[in-house]
């Protein structure tokens, strides 16, 4: 399941150097605009304690993690819309990612130029979201008002829900609105998937810090942005670009050394990525066997069948049911004969919706 989430800001934000710590790459990270002008793509692996504690208990041959793909998009600056700086290419970036990650910058350094002279989160947030919605709105009505006049003379009811939607989307658009912000029923929803605007995207806020900032829970900075996000109904989480990498750098040794003197368990990274994964409404489900643990990625609200086609398009064609356990099980029970022996080992068919934690063996027949 191939799915991008986007980082996208200002530039000299911390983009890069948050990317770089994400996916340990060396996208181009430099004290001036548009330093990364190709968006840099990199796959990283999705952490889950439980797929460790799995192995633990299964001892297989090999154990494989899921993953998902970050792109490092090059800084947005005012006018973008209109394609002042490269924003054009930049936005056609976005325009291909499942959700976006806007890295705020909530940090002062004289030595590390801010693009509008100051440092103000709430600014840098109007200023990217207003040229995301400014090319939307461009986007929307284009297609507005080329269906208008067939639309309003046609019986094709499609056409007639599509041009419903799409005025609604466009007048939301006008008042400075996301298109997210629109409210439609089930069956309008996928003509408004068509329109493939920016701000249909989920968003996260990541509010870069100073390393004492983050030791200290935030600023002044990023209590304005939380409160902002919370009005849209966004959430944030903060983050130390300049930490994240030095940590990504160090053995892992030496990391959990370093995180332990910070009072941390983990890098601040693995919440990010976690809750990338939960923006996108994502869920994980596992095979477990001799020969291989593996985590596997489905949306949430997906059937039996559809997450077996994750593994392979013959498994959904030949779906016959689905042996399931749940994980929490195993960690209990410390045997998936155990777990039998409890009566927790269940037979699903093709309505079963699958949990996030199923462990799942399928039988098909092709």
């Amino acid at each position: 399941m191939a799915l991008q989430v986007g980082i996208v800001g200002l530039p000299n934000v911390g983009k890069s150097t948050l990317f770089n710590a994400l996916t340990s790459a060396k996208a181009e990270a430099a004290n001036y605009p548009f330093c990364t002008i190709d968006p840099n793509i990199g796959v990283v692996e999705v952490p889950d304690p439980r797929l460790e504690e799995i192995t633990k208990l299964v001892k297989p041959q090999k154990t494989i993690p899921t993953a998902m793909e970050f792109v490092d998009i090059a800084g947005i600056v005012k006018g973008a819309s209109q394609g002042e700086g490269l924003g054009n290419q930049f936005l056609s970036h976005i325009r291909q990612t499942d959700a976006i990650i806007h890295v705020v910058r909530c940090f002062e350094d004289p030595n590390v130029v801010h693009v509008s002279g100051s440092v103000d989160p709430l600014r840098d947030m109007e200023i990217i979201n207003t040229e995301l919605m400014l090319a939307d709105f461009d986007s929307a009505d284009k297609k507005l008002k080329r269906i208008e006049k067939t639309a309003k003379t046609t019986t094709d009811k499609k056409l007639k829900q599509e041009f419903e939607v799409t005025s609604k989307v466009t007048a939301a658009l006008a008042k400075g609105l996301p298109a997210r912000s629109v409210q439609l029923e089930e069956l309008d929803e996928p003509f408004r998937k068509e329109l493939h605007l920016l701000t249909s995207k989920p968003v996260l806020y990541a509010c870069n810090v100073s390393e004492d900032d983050f030791a200290a829970g935030g600023n002044k900075f990023t209590q304005a942005v939380a409160e902002r996000a919370a009005q849209e109904g966004n959430t944030t989480i903060l983050i130390c670009s300049k930490m994240e990498a030095e940590i990504s750098q160090l053995p892992k040794e030496e990391q959990k050394e370093f995180l332990s003197a910070l009072g941390a368990t983990e890098p601040g990274l693995h919440r990010l990525i976690r809750e990338a994964y939960k923006l996108l409404g994502l869920q994980t489900y596992f095979t477990a066997g001799e020969k291989e643990v593996r985590a596997w990625t489905i949306r949430k609200g997906t059937k039996a069948p559809g997450a077996a086609g994750v593994i392979h398009s013959d498994f959904e064609k030949g779906f016959i049911r689905a042996e399931t356990y749940n994980c929490e099980d195993l960690f209990k029970l410390k045997s998936e004969q155990a777990v039998k022996d409890a009566g927790k080992y269940r037979v699903e068919g093709k309505e079963y919706v699958v949990q996030d934690g199923d462990i799942l063996f399928f039988r098909f027949n092709v």
